[in-house]
């Protein structure tokens, strides 16, 4: 499922924001994005990510930098300001006269002072990094809910009509026996064959015709895929691997339907049917 959450947080010194991120993907993945003394922190935020997601692929992007008011370290190059220092003294001696360096001299030579450069300290910015994660990360939950109800509401009507194909392929299937009985009598009858309707070789031929189309065990597992696919949805935590499965099952079934059936009518419903299901089986791919 795609969701996006953004927080920040900041402690005595340091500000971090945080921003998580995800698209659609079969299986999980978790990326990080953040400085290279700060990848020491990735089992943590993996510890605190996994029992609240399980699919999709997450970017988890990290930053910490100074706030406003914190005392940065500075440092000095004194080597390179007393070369400032002789510099100005030869030039007075060509010049002749005294010239002194002032302190905006030694300011616009790069270098002579500049911001210390330290590897940023890992716990000190887990402090602010870790109420940052939270707070991004249940926005992330409530973003990526608000798409989990528009896709049940989707779910609700596409099994909604499965089930009234279900109940059409019954009626259907419910006089198919007789129907074939009155074909085989008409087509005898064309062929000047006519028989009675106790004639044995008929009565076979109509038996092993309706062993062959029945399909009541079918409809009565589709009933029932149906209905605990109602189930994971309104019980399971993380229902897409399940659905997923679910939707194979629901598949296969369909088909055994259409081969066994012999019927235009019944074929018809069975592609409407399975046009279904491949649209909830896209969907289903994108859930956890």
């Amino acid at each position: 499922m795609t969701g996006f959450g953004r927080s920040s947080h900041s402690s005595e010194s340091l500000m971090a924001v945080v921003e998580i991120s995800s698209v659609n993907r079969k299986q999980l993945e978790l990326a990080f994005s953040t400085a290279r003394e700060l990848s020491v922190l990735e089992p943590r935020i993996r510890s605190i990510m996994l029992p609240q997601v399980s699919r999709g692929r997450v970017q988890i992007s990290l930053h910490v930098g100074w706030v406003d008011h914190a005392i940065r370290p500075m440092e000095l190059d004194v080597s390179l300001a007393r070369g400032l220092e002789r510099v100005y003294h030869q030039l007075s001696l060509e010049l002749g006269r005294t010239i002194v360096p002032q302190s905006s001299d030694f300011l616009q030579v790069p270098g002579i002072i500049r911001m210390q450069e330290s590897v940023m300290d890992a716990e000190k910015a887990w402090e602010a990094l870790e109420p940052a994660l939270h707070q991004a990360l249940e926005a992330f939950q409530v973003s990526r809910s608000h798409e989990g109800k528009a896709l049940l509401k989707d779910f609700l009507q596409r099994l909604e009509n499965l089930q009234r194909l279900l109940q059409s392929v019954e009626e259907a299937a419910c006089g198919r026996s007789s129907r074939q009985a009155e074909l085989l009598r008409r087509r005898l009858a064309e062929l000047e064959s006519p028989v009675s309707l106790d004639d044995e070789r008929l009565c076979k031929e109509i038996a092993l015709f309706a062993d062959r189309c029945d399909i009541s065990e079918e409809i009565t597992r589709l009933r029932s895929h149906v209905a605990q696919f109602h189930q994971y949805l309104n019980d399971h935590p993380a229902p897409g691997r399940a659905l997923d499965f679910l939707c194979q099952e629901i598949h296969r079934e369909w088909n055994t339907v259409g081969s066994k059936a012999l019927d235009a009518g019944i074929g018809q419903i069975v592609v409407e049917a399975k046009t279904e299901l491949e649209k909830i089986r896209e969907q289903v791919q994108n859930i956890e």
